[in-house]
């Protein structure tokens, strides 16, 4: 049986991130080149496809599927979905279910090579001890904290899972105390 077939039957004839039934294609997905070709594709419809790829706008609307597919048992899909809860990261609703997504280690290896990390290799998000941050690691505060404008201190030896990198690398964005806030890297340490 050859992969466009395989798929169907997997996905019962729909998109497997959006449920779409029409123009549907087969994607492979980058990264885990050792894994074999049926395991490592998903069959995805035109706009998934080319919101993927780039070629069309980034609607968020849409990707609001990944509540769903993102709790998928095939780990092609689950890489899907935290690469494109990661794009989305800037939007609650998509760093909500980021923070919820939990992904095997090999799984998780195989989503973060696939995120864009840039061309900028100065840009490089370090702790206070220097050690390389990257978006999903977990950290631990150094330091007791005061949040503006969220009337609580972020307290010494507080974790905050799920770090999202952001275009300042001094800085990264975490949850503490169910807020979202933006830390100084100077002030954590990688768990």
């Amino acid at each position: 049986m050859d992969i466009e077939q395989t798929l169907i039957t997997r996905s019962e004839g729909k998109c497997e991130l959006c449920g779409d039934t029409t123009d549907l294609s087969v994607h492979d997905i980058s990264g885990a080149e050792e894994v074999n070709a049926k395991d490592r594709s998903a069959l995805l419809c035109a706009t998934c496809q080319q919101q993927l790829d780039g070629s069309a706008d980034l609607d968020e609307n849409h990707w609001r599927c990944l509540n769903d597919s993102m709790w998928s048992a095939v780990p092609a899909l689950q890489v899907l979905a935290y690469r494109q809860l990661h794009a989305l990261s800037n939007t609650a609703w998509a760093s909500d279910l980021l923070d919820m997504l939990y992904l095997e280690d090999d799984t998780l290896a195989w989503a973060q090579q696939g995120l864009a990390n840039g061309d900028d290799n100065d840009l490089v998000c370090k702790d206070s001890n220097g050690t390389i941050l990257s978006a999903g690691d977990t950290v631990t505060l150094i330091k007791d904290l005061a949040v503006k404008g969220a009337n609580f201190t972020a307290k010494r030896g507080t974790t905050v899972k799920n770090i999202s990198l952001t275009d300042n690398p001094e800085q990264i964005e975490g949850k503490v105390n169910s807020t979202r806030i933006v830390l100084l890297s100077k002030f954590l340490k990688k768990a």
